[in-house]
């Protein structure tokens, strides 16, 4: 592993280090297209493995120099990592809001790339969904729809995407929790308002654990919380004590463990 990091560490410094070279060679020599391509596929892997490590920061500074990238994996990665980097206690809020819209940006020019790009879709919804935390209740109902189709084409796309299923199962527990006034807003804004129940979310819970098991801390803690609004305490016990001792790896994962544990407190 120490090999392989330092490895991937020196590739950052020459992928840095030869820009003026390659600059030199796609005068001179005439072959930008092949370098490019080799280039992005290097850029991907450097990617995959920051992430896999949970190097937020280093991921994020890598990929944002790709930001005029024309290829939608580029892209929808970097997307992917200004959320997370804005999702970092350590971000000002100021900084926050900046991400935020920008990987929504990003994340909208990867789908131009490619529509066919599943992970495009996926985070294009969870990005627009984000957006609407600046822009109002309303706003958020109103984009509701929109991303509900962009997960259900990412499933189409890749129906084995267990974080897609989850979300799915996010959208239906909101929906079915929402309050009598966000309802009315609901109501302005479209002739069908958008619905769903707490069954519906459980399924694609399962769905998703189905798809990859214990991939999520949070799947885990949605399926303990959805049968708690089902008044099955046996079955939310369960999937609380399994959301409670979950490995945390994230500071995501923190926060599910001390929610579990105070659901579990409270039954």
């Amino acid at each position: 592993t120490q090999v392989l990091r330092k490895s991937l560490q020196k590739g950052l410094v020459l992928s840095t280090g030869s820009f003026l070279v390659y600059e030199a060679h796609k005068l001179i020599f005439g072959f930008a297209e092949v370098h490019a391509s080799f280039k992005v596929e290097e850029v991907i892997e450097q990617a995959d493995y920051l992430y896999g490590s949970g190097e937020t920061e280093k991921l994020y500074r890598l990929l944002v120099q790709h930001k005029y990238s024309d290829d939608a994996e580029l892209l929808w990665r970097l997307a992917r990592a200004s959320r997370d980097l804005a999702q970092l206690s350590s971000t000002s809020a100021e900084e926050k809001k900046q991400l935020t819209y920008d990987s929504l940006e990003y994340a909208k020019k990867a789908l131009e790339k490619n529509e066919s790009n599943s992970a495009a879709h996926k985070w294009f919804g969870i990005c627009l969904s984000d957006v609407g935390d600046y822009e109002g209740i309303k706003t958020k109902i109103g984009n509701a729809i929109v991303i509900k189709e962009h997960f259900q084409r990412a499933i189409e796309l890749n129906p084995k995407d267990a974080t897609t299923i989850h979300l799915i199962g996010i959208w239906c527990y909101s929906f079915a929790e929402m309050p009598w006034y966000q309802r009315k807003i609901a109501a302005t804004l479209f002739a069908t308002p958008p619905t769903s129940t707490f069954q519906e979310a459980l399924r694609y819970f399962h769905m998703a654990e189905e798809a990859d098991p214990n991939f999520y801390s949070k799947n885990l803690l949605f399926l303990g919380k959805t049968y708690l609004k089902l008044n099955n305490k046996k079955m939310a016990l369960l999937w609380l004590s399994k959301a409670k001792e979950y490995p945390a790896q994230t500071e995501e994962d923190k926060q599910v463990q001390k929610e579990a544990l105070e659901l579990l407190n409270s039954i």
